[in-house]
């Protein structure tokens, strides 16, 4: 279950924000994964939930976004998006196909605490990919 590695590095990047940034605690994170991400996004979930028990970021919403598979056909050169892996071209039926996007995750959005402030959204910026 990678899944319980990959959020132990997004709890790691969150603890990291909070130290630098100053908040106190965390009302929800957005999470996009692509379809060729190789995450089961409700094994994601239970993990975030489970290791986020009696920290400061108990009781946060954990959102997870989906993206489409994106693939270019090498037979007939459409772009395409799919939903499963080895789907077929929907433009000639073409099995060559390239993946070109789709395999993704990234922290999107965050809604924090601020000490003795309404929470704020933070929208974060390319450098929050996860990995």
């Amino acid at each position: 279950m990678h899944e319980l590695t990959l959020c132990e590095s997004i709890l790691d990047i969150l603890d990291e924000e909070q130290r630098r940034r100053g908040f106190v605690g965390l009302r929800r994170l957005r999470i996009r994964i692509g379809r060729f991400g190789c995450v089961d996004p409700d094994a994601l979930l239970f993990a975030l939930e489970t290791t986020t028990r009696g920290s400061w970021m108990e009781g946060a919403r954990f959102e997870i976004e989906r993206t489409p598979g994106r693939l270019h056909c090498l037979d007939c050169a459409a772009d395409i998006e799919v939903t499963e892996r080895f789907d077929v071209c929907p433009t000639c039926a073409g099995t060559r196909l390239e993946r070109t996007g789709g395999d993704e995750m990234r922290l999107v959005e965050m809604e924090v605490v601020w000490p003795g402030r309404a929470p704020a959204v933070e929208t974060a910026g390319e450098g929050a990919a996860c990995a």
